[in-house]
């Protein structure tokens, strides 16, 4: 990565990091020169004790600036439970160890077969399960794929998603899929794929066509998962990524909030990416976009800072990863955007559409980019989430 002269501070080094935090009062804490008593004349009466969570955080000694993947809940639940400037401000910091935070990866999402879906995902409107109006479609042709990604380059995208709506690929639609693949490389794009569960050997010719990533995500925690898909397990997910990973693809995965889903289960959902053996390299966080028809149709929109906490939580336990502002641009605010930016978002879905669902125009991206000093980042600087 090159830095952009003038704009960005000194990073800091792990040790000047642990230094900075072993000053950082915990809550509640009266510091040297003030009055010292039983009651901080800062605190109201009336706030609630100081949060053993938010204590632990903010007193523990920072380990934030390197990639681990021994995360406890009860780490995680602390980080969730800090001060909302407290946390951005770590996620910043971890943000900047490895990356530009000036600088943000922007993909293109296409929908290459539509619709009929055998799973019952409560929130996918391309399920056969539920009336959302999306209409089955065939395998699109591998020159129109090829038409959109040369589109979407000259819109300014660096890597072209493909995803197909089915359980599993079928051999022979594998592959016309690689083909896709290998004509998208050919024009100096990352590539992308999700088409549901792989085997390990369909893992191994995606490899082969020269596929950079894989999409396969987790969507909740385990616990809340049964209620949000009953078609397949959790185990079958964590198989799919493993049979990915040993064929040397890069992994994409990450969930969706909003779904009705408790604090707790967030931290679940965080845990089992973080706890991987080797993070995804790429991490999208969705909010759910609300389906007429389907099962999640009706859930309750999530609080804008609650996903920026989720978005923060993500960058400091996964600090190499790409983390996406995935699903759920179009009902956000620009304020909610720069937020995310903020905490550690660098990676954004670029174009109309995601799959079947709503994403910001180009104009409005690019207003938003030249109000907040951002720019895409160049296709090299983003090697550093690939696997070597």
């Amino acid at each position: 990565m090159v830095p952009r002269e003038g704009l960005e501070p000194p990073r800091l080094a792990a040790t000047d990091f642990e230094s900075a935090a072993s000053t950082i009062p915990p809550p509640g804490h009266i510091s040297a020169g003030r009055f010292v008593s039983g009651l901080d004349p800062f605190r109201p009466p009336f706030c609630e004790p100081p949060n053993p969570l938010r204590l632990a955080a903010m007193t523990a000694p920072a380990r934030d600036l390197h990639a681990r993947s021994d995360w406890t809940r009860e780490e995680i639940a602390a980080l969730f439970a800090l001060p909302f400037p407290e946390l951005v401000f770590r996620a910043a910091t971890v943000h900047r160890a490895y990356f530009d935070p000036a600088q943000v990866q922007t993909s293109t999402l296409l929908s290459i077969k539509t619709g009929g879906c055998p799973e019952d995902c409560g929130y996918c409107s391309q399920s056969a399960k539920y009336e959302t109006g999306v209409k089955a479609s065939k395998l699109m042709a591998v020159e129109s794929v090829l038409a959109e990604a040369r589109a979407a380059k000259q819109a300014g995208a660096t890597r072209f998603c493909m995803g197909a709506a089915w359980r599993g690929p079928k051999d022979k639609d594998l592959d016309q899929v690689c083909a896709m693949v290998e004509g998208v490389k050919a024009l100096g794009m990352e590539t992308c794929v999700t088409a549901g569960m792989l085997t390990a050997e369909q893992a191994a010719r995606l490899k082969q066509a020269g596929l950079d990533y894989y999409n396969h995500n987790l969507d909740t925690s385990p616990e809340y998962y049964r209620h949000i898909v009953s078609t397949r397990t959790y185990q079958d997910r964590l198989d799919t990524l493993e049979h990915v990973r040993n064929a040397g693809v890069a992994v994409c995965c990450g969930g969706i909030v909003g779904m009705g889903e408790s604090a707790e289960d967030r931290v679940g959902l965080i845990h089992a990416l973080a706890t991987l053996p080797v993070h995804p390299e790429s991490v999208p966080i969705n909010a759910l976009v609300q389906i007429e028809g389907t099962p999640q149709a009706l859930a309750t929109p999530m609080d804008p800072l609650d996903f920026v906490r989720m978005i923060a939580v993500a960058r400091i336990t996964m600090p190499k990863s790409m983390v996406r502002l995935s699903a759920g641009r179009e009902e956000m605010s620009d304020e909610t955007q720069a937020l995310c930016f903020l905490a550690g978002a660098n990676s954004i879905f670029h174009g109309p559409k995601l799959l079947t669902t709503p994403n910001p125009l180009a104009d409005r991206d690019r207003q938003l980019f030249a109000k907040l000093g951002l720019t895409s980042m160049p296709l090299a600087d983003t090697s550093l989430a690939r696997p070597a």
